[in-house]
């Protein structure tokens, strides 16, 4: 591999982008979105601090660093972090004071159901955790006060629970953040830090906020902590008795999977606490920022926007015929339900036997999920129906397809739809996100353009077959949504637009720093 770019000592970038598990290792929307950022703003210096999970679900980057990118930094969470553990068989040690303060006093905020901390108090814990620089991993794995710490928290909030999973949980959720602690103090030095989620990105972009008084912008395409709720519903590596069945009550979760949710809901606090600006969008996101703790006055939207001249050509290739043929742009992930697309599918070719469902996006970061859609597609016998295409050029892709098909359970606002657009290709999609905007538009002059495609509930095969099959044989119906589709993402999502509004608030916080 090529050597990553490195600022020398006593440089600094104009920005440094925080990104968690995405750009440049793994293709997406998002990804996507920071790659157009760069190439963006030729003129600014860009750093990158990468922090990913392990090392081995990152070995190969995906994209060609523009020659703006003057740093990359790579963390893994699962690694050390830089941190001086000692190896071999654990001394017994009393644990430093200063280290436990700081522990407690997160802990504590992480038990405050929606408190959002104010920043002389962030400034305060911050200046705890840098200006002493005592903070010691193996005081926290292997200490008195370690031990007097859990033991304590676990007989107030879960005496009833099996303490060696509480013990484990407590030590794989605070873990990590020793590592954040000191990849902030690491970090590449920058005008400003920019980051592109809350969660461990955010923490350390807080964490870089106050330690060297930079300012701080957060964007966030869809809302982390509800990401991260949707998964912890999920997941079946928290144990409990009687096992978690999700019912939409609270009553039947452990203590272990609500202290895993308020963990992730405190790090988005901290981080809305730090950011100015917050960036999201939509205005549905917008708001639900502001629950999540966001203050209003700056919070702020500014929609995907994409280059309208590579997607124009596009329309020129089409068929003459509508094509049967439903393209899923994504990664093979529960959070983009394709079990549900598959079914949806099988439904479509009773009625349309010439039908096919492409779905084009990688298979290897979940590859149990993956094997799992493979099996369905075996059981129901779909296997000249449902295509695994993997990674394609969307350039080729886009003209073949009938619909763009987003059957998602969680979504920002998906880049692949705003590119259908300007190729001339209407949406069926989910109602997450912003896409009941992107097919309705917004109240105004934006809906009078009419419908760009179908929205349908989540988790509804059915729903999603019956909207696929009234579009694809209504000529009209499907031509309107066409129509729509591309006065929509002309008049409301250009580059141009995007561009000009982030040339906004990289100027106003290039001044402040």
């Amino acid at each position: 591999m090529a050597a990553l770019p490195r600022l020398n000592a006593g440089e600094q970038a104009d920005i440094c982008l925080i990104l968690e598990g995405t750009y440049p290792y793994i293709r997406g929307g998002v990804s996507s979105w920071v790659h157009q950022i760069i190439n963006g703003f030729p003129k600014y210096q860009f750093a990158l601090l990468f922090i990913g999970s392990s090392r081995e679900h990152y070995e190969e980057m995906l994209y060609e660093l523009p020659d703006n990118v003057c740093h990359l930094e790579l963390y893994y969470l699962t690694d050390d972090g830089g941190l001086k553990q000692k190896q071999g068989k654990p001394e017994a040690r009393r644990g430093d004071r200063d280290t436990y303060k700081v522990v407690e006093q997160f802990h504590r905020l992480i038990q405050q159901d929606s408190y959002t901390p104010s920043r002389e108090e962030l400034n305060e814990f911050i200046q705890l955790v840098h200006a002493k620089n005592k903070l010691n991993v193996d005081d926290f794995l292997y200490s008195e006060r370690a031990w007097s710490f859990i033991t304590q928290q676990y007989q107030q909030h879960c005496p009833d629970a099996s303490f060696k999973d509480y013990f484990w949980t407590i030590r794989a959720m605070h873990k990590p953040l020793f590592n954040l602690f000191n990849i902030a103090r690491n970090a590449p030095k920058a005008r400003c830090y920019h980051t592109i989620s809350t969660g461990y990105a955010g923490l350390t972009g807080m964490l870089l906020r106050y330690m060297w008084d930079k300012p701080l912008m957060l964007t966030e395409h869809g809302i982390y902590t509800k990401e991260r709720r949707i998964d912890l519903y999920q997941v079946g590596w928290i144990k409990e008795e009687p096992p978690f069945v999700l019912t939409g009550l609270a009553e039947n979760m452990s203590y272990l999977r609500k202290l895993w949710i308020s963990f992730f809901e405190v790090l988005g606090r901290l981080t809305y606490s730090a950011a100015d600006p917050i960036i999201t969008l939509y205005e549905a996101n917008r708001s639900k920022q502001i629950e999540y703790g966001a203050d209003p006055k700056r919070s702020y939207v500014i929609p995907n926007g994409i280059r309208l001249e590579r997607f124009i050509p596009l329309r020129d290739k089409r068929p003459k015929n509508i094509p049967p043929i439903l393209g899923l742009i994504g990664r093979v992930v529960p959070i983009k339900d394709i079990k549900t697309y598959i079914r949806a599918i099988s439904s479509i070719c009773k009625e349309i036997p010439e039908a096919e469902g492409w779905i084009i996006g990688p298979e290897d970061e979940d590859i149990k999920y993956a094997d799992e859609c493979h099996a369905l597609v075996d059981s129901l016998g779909m296997q000249d129906k449902v295509k695994f295409l993997g990674f394609q050029n969307i350039d080729d892709i886009l003209p073949q397809l009938g619909l763009m098909t987003l059957s998602s359970i969680s979504e920002g606002q998906p880049l692949v739809i705003l590119e259908g657009y300007a190729a001339g290709l209407p949406t069926l999609a989910t109602d997450v996100g912003s896409c009941r905007e992107l097919v309705e538009g917004r109240a105004g002059e934006d809906a009078k353009l009419g419908l760009a495609g179908a929205i349908v509930p989540i988790a509804n095969p059915k729903a999603m077959a019956d909207a696929a099959i009234a579009l694809l044989s209504d000529d009209k119906a499907w031509y309107a949504a066409q129509a729509a589709s591309i006065a929509r993402v002309e008049k409301y999502y250009t580059e141009e637009k995007f561009l000009d509004d982030y040339r906004v608030a990289y100027k106003e916080i290039l001044n402040r720093a």
